[in-house]
């Protein structure tokens, strides 16, 4: 039963419903939203990161230019230090922080958040030749490499506890011991695991489905508002549902992850 729950992800498809479908109800808002500005960060690639002339480009920026025409408002996107960007989302300098802050409990106290629009799964990655016969419950007696104390570990752990772990200081270096040879898959955070590839393509790729698991893998990316302000949250989900529907939130993911992590 462990192995079924394993092989079968929460829900997979090559390119990812990132929208809420519950939001599909979602209709204009009858309040005005004149302009939405928004913050982020710069130093964030693909996701918010300045190109070599300057210009802040990435994921994110392309996804808040995208809602601000769906919604027909002005927009502007202001950079802030990493640091600085939630205080100044609290103090009012700006409508929605598009950067990836956590939806934590503390954070959830000061802002809402629009519906997740990007999914963070977790994802098996092998040597190339082994990708096409991978199968999860064959893992067992064998070694896979994680970054030690992550909940990817955790979940491994639980669920295939046949399986020889070797933990490493981050998803790189776990990665890298696949690659050497001294660890027969990986298992951890698909999206840093995409990165990766992105450079190493001709050793290894992804092998077998995403896991899905919020609960322990992280609810993925969502949108900041400051709490209380629904129009500006409500017209980012509605916006978000439309780019679902008409195609442009899947072109946006295939445009900035040549790897794709789904």
């Amino acid at each position: 039963m462990l192995l079924a729950l394993l092989a079968t992800p929460a829900f997979a498809q090559s390119l990812p419903y990132h929208s809420d479908p519950s939001a599909r109800e979602i209709l204009p808002s009858l309040t005005p939203v004149p302009a939405i500005r928004f913050l982020t960060t710069a130093d964030f690639p693909p996701f918010n990161f300045r190109d070599a002339g300057g210009e802040l480009i990435g994921f994110n920026i392309d996804l808040a230019k995208r809602i601000c025409v769906e919604v027909n408002v002005a927009c502007t996107i202001q950079a802030w230090p990493w640091d600085q960007a939630a205080n100044a989302l609290s103090d009012s300098q700006g409508d929605a922080l598009i950067a990836g802050l956590a939806m934590s409990k503390e954070n959830g106290l000061l802002f809402d958040f629009s519906s997740i629009y990007l999914a963070l799964p977790g994802r098996f990655v092998t040597r190339a030749p082994d990708i096409g016969a991978f199968d999860p419950a064959g893992l067992a007696g064998k070694t896979v490499a994680v970054r030690r104390g992550s909940a990817h570990e955790a979940f491994l752990t639980r669920y295939l506890p046949e399986v020889a772990l070797v933990g490493f200081d981050s998803e790189i270096k776990a990665l890298e011991a696949l690659e050497n040879g001294d660890a027969d898959a990986f298992f951890g955070d698909a999206m840093r695991a995409s990165f990766w590839l992105n450079d190493n393509l001709t050793c290894c790729g992804f092998a077998g489905q995403p896991y899905f698991r919020p609960n322990l893998f992280g609810e993925g990316l969502a949108i900041a508002v400051p709490a209380g302000q629904d129009a500006v949250r409500h017209a980012i989900d509605w916006a978000l549902v439309r780019l679902k529907d008409n195609g442009a939130l899947d072109e946006l993911y295939l445009r900035w992850f040549p790897v794709g992590f789904y």
